[in-house]
């Protein structure tokens, strides 16, 4: 009697990994990333970041020519790297196009290797796509939006050849740090303008 209740307990176990291994599988197969920048990553992150849809923001370098660059590094405009944030989300809950939109909304794609104060070539607008079709909806997009800005639209589009993750303490840095003067003046401006303009989308 004790050997069959060990042996349907455990065909239970067994029932329910494989389940939770085969929603995962299904979860993976709908996901899709793109990598974004535009101005400050805690920026973007931040106005990126409750969206439904969005399962990861991560922080990172992207574009340069230096392997696993340092965030002074990448200050020094030396690296040639943009600081941009990889975005996991899963379209068929928030459209490429609608989260690109979201992404138009949190910077100013009209300004040309700066946003505001923050001046560099690391702080370009910038999308690096991973395929044909996010070139493809970006360069649709930019076009649509074009005569919603006064000025023309700057926006780098280039294929994706590189990532690499920030360091630790810039994830999550506008959540963990909102008395830090440059998210109070700066940041929280930016993700304010971003939720209230798409207050729809987010969680």
């Amino acid at each position: 009697m004790l050997g069959a209740s060990v042996s349907h307990l455990l065909l239970n176990v067994e029932t329910f990994f494989l389940r939770l291994i085969d929603s995962i599988y299904r979860v993976s197969l709908h996901m899709e990333s793109i990598v974004l920048g535009g101005g400050c990553f805690w920026c973007v992150e931040g106005a990126l970041k409750g969206l439904r849809g969005v399962s990861g923001v991560l922080p990172g370098y992207s574009g340069g020519n230096v392997e696993n660059p340092t965030y002074e590094q990448v200050c020094g405009k030396q690296t040639g790297h943009a600081e941009v944030v990889s975005v996991t989300f899963d379209p068929e809950v928030l459209g490429r196009q609608t989260l690109l939109e979201v992404f138009f909304t949190c910077h100013d794609p009209t300004q040309l290797n700066r946003q505001g104060h923050d001046v560099g070539p690391q702080y370009r607008s910038v999308v690096f796509y991973a395929d044909e079709e996010q070139r493809a909806d970006t360069e649709l997009l930019i076009a649509n939006l074009a005569d919603l800005f006064p000025n023309p639209i700057v926006t780098e589009v280039s294929p994706l050849i590189n990532f690499f993750q920030a360091e630790d303490y810039h994830h999550d840095y506008f959540a963990k740090n909102p008395r830090n003067p440059y998210c109070m003046t700066v940041v929280a401006a930016k993700v304010t303008k971003t939720r209230a303009k798409h207050s729809s989308l987010y969680e």
